[in-house]
């Protein structure tokens, strides 16, 4: 099979390289998963610059990457109890935990100690490399006997494409529903207009905001401020032409904003949604900047301010995210701007660095009339790729 595979060394940041690789074995626990659907996330953008000319000349494989899929599983191994082939499928990319770690114990598994993520970290002398840009994934037995939500069977009418962007509304889930304390008739500002901010867009709606205001650039005024605006949002600021702070503190007045959802990651942003929040108030940093705060935030202790640090979702994350995509109260795919074959994946990354497209998912097109593979049941697919 061919995969979208990341080399790197001594834990630099090194390149994509689209590669012949050998689909992966299934142990006595393991499952075998054949991807339906595989979208580019925002921390597959950041390896993904570190390399845009293609020079980096690194010899060791890190990983297959891709941590956003879904499939249907093709093979189990002997030991497996409760999946069987044809069960379709979405992984929370859990590969390795720390069953001893706090987190762990908790439920919190990317929270663990020592985590290993499917297709994002460096996983190839543990997993094979096992991803979700590539034709075949497995996951580990490990992973399953300490976290069974590893993997969730996808209900019906949920298509592989929009189970295979749970991920980010879990998070989005986690972030405003279960960190925050929102309350229904209050005020929230997002800043970020990828789909982790325009997720949060659509949970702030769920759970009662009056306004919902999308913080965003000049890049984001064509394409993702008239989608932020379907899926909720009820004003959309773009910080580089408006006095962000004043024009949100415009729409929702002196009382009203309570939380800030900071999914951009700038360090704009996050002294903007000190200063606008009120008395209180709570932000909630979901976007990673990698830039130290140069200013004070003294603001923060004046009137009772909190910052509360977001990473990824626990099991009921997944478990209402679910259900509420499966209601039609989470909306995917108007964030779905391109589907491309995995063959064409400089296309997809060039696409989502321009801000032309929001979600960008990938479908397998090789043919690999060379390569032994599974056999595979007759399901229906909800997708019929053409390449």
């Amino acid at each position: 099979m061919k995969a979208l595979t990341r080399y790197c060394d001594n834990g630099e940041f090194g390149g994509y390289h689209y590669i012949d690789f050998p689909i992966p074995e299934c142990g006595p626990e393991d499952i075998i998963i054949r991807l339906k659907a595989a979208a580019i996330c925002g921390a597959d953008m950041k390896h993904w610059y570190a390399d845009l000319n293609g020079e980096n000349k690194s010899e060791t494989l890190n990983s297959i990457r891709g941590h956003e899929f879904s499939g249907v599983i093709v093979k189990v191994g002997k030991d497996v109890k409760n999946w069987h082939v044809g069960q379709r499928v979405v992984s929370d990319n859990s590969g390795h935990v720390d069953p001893n770690c706090l987190a762990t114990m908790k439920g919190d598994f990317l929270l663990s100690s020592n985590k290993v993520n499917l297709g994002l970290d460096n996983n190839y002398k543990q997993f094979g490399g096992s991803g979700g840009f590539a034709k075949y994934a497995k996951i580990p037995g490990e992973i399953l006997r300490i976290h069974p939500q590893a993997i969730w069977e996808i209900p019906e009418g949920i298509k592989y494409e929009e189970a295979a962007v749970l991920d980010p509304i879990a998070n989005a889930y986690k972030a405003v529903a279960q960190q925050s304390h929102l309350l229904p008739g209050q005020d929230v500002v997002v800043f970020g207009t990828g789909p982790l901010g325009l997720f949060s867009v659509q949970i702030a709606r769920i759970m009662g905001a009056v306004n919902i205001v999308m913080v965003g650039l000049d890049a984001d005024v064509p394409v993702r401020f008239p989608i932020a605006r379907e899926l909720g949002a009820t004003h959309c600021v773009n910080g580089s032409k408006e006095d962000v702070v004043k024009r949100c503190r415009e729409i929702c007045g002196e009382n009203n904003l309570g939380l800030v959802v900071e999914c951009s990651g700038a360090t704009i942003a996050m002294k903007q949604a000190i200063e606008m929040l009120r008395p209180n108030g709570e932000v909630v940093r979901v976007g990673m900047g990698y830039k130290p705060l140069e200013f004070s935030i003294n603001n923060i202790s004046e009137w009772n301010k909190s910052i509360i640090g977001h990473q990824a979702y626990d099991t009921e994350s997944w478990l209402n995210s679910i259900r509420l995509l499966k209601s039609g109260a989470i909306q995917v795919e108007p964030l779905i701007t391109h589907r491309l074959g995995l063959s064409h994946w400089k296309e997809g990354f060039a696409a989502m660095a321009d801000k032309t497209a929001i979600k960008c998912v990938f479908h397998y097109d090789e043919a690999d009339k060379d390569t032994k593979e599974y056999g595979e049941p007759d399901f229906p697919d909800d997708y019929d790729f053409k390449d």
